[in-house]
């Protein structure tokens, strides 16, 4: 069996690696309620859970990979899980849904995207607990 890989040297037809987004979100409501709602919205629009950790009691960070095709959906199955999402957030995802709208090939559309997703969860907040921590409510 013969491999033979073909170079394209048409630089315009050459795909750059999209950048790891950083995305920060939060949830009033009961990290137990939430998460499972969250990690099945991931899957069934076509993204994968690379790794899940725990940074704190209120705290998780999700590293998930999709591929820039389905990044609206995702962007949908997030809200639609009860996610609130920073602003900046809400720019990044508006910016790669912008970039599947402006897509030059099939090979694009394919591109993998791998996102951070810190989740916090405000259930248990309390204003004190906040100044414990050293932070100050936003």
């Amino acid at each position: 069996m013969k491999i033979v890989m073909t170079h394209d040297s048409n630089p315009a037809r050459r795909t750059l690696p999209l950048p790891m987004l950083d995305l920060q979100g939060f949830s009033y409501d009961d990290r137990a309620n939430v998460l499972p709602v969250v990690l099945t919205a991931l899957a069934d629009c076509g993204g994968w859970v690379l790794d899940r950790r725990t940074l704190s009691a209120n705290m998780v960070e999700l590293r998930v990979e999709v591929q820039l095709r389905s990044i609206v959906e995702l962007y949908g199955s997030i809200i639609a899980a009860g996610l609130e999402l920073t602003r900046g957030s809400h720019l990044t995802l508006t910016d790669q849904c912008t970039c599947l709208k402006n897509a030059a090939t099939v090979a694009d559309l394919g591109q993998v995207i791998t996102l951070r997703l810190e989740i916090s969860f405000l259930e248990d907040m309390t204003l004190y607990s906040l100044l414990c921590a050293g932070s100050a409510p936003a």
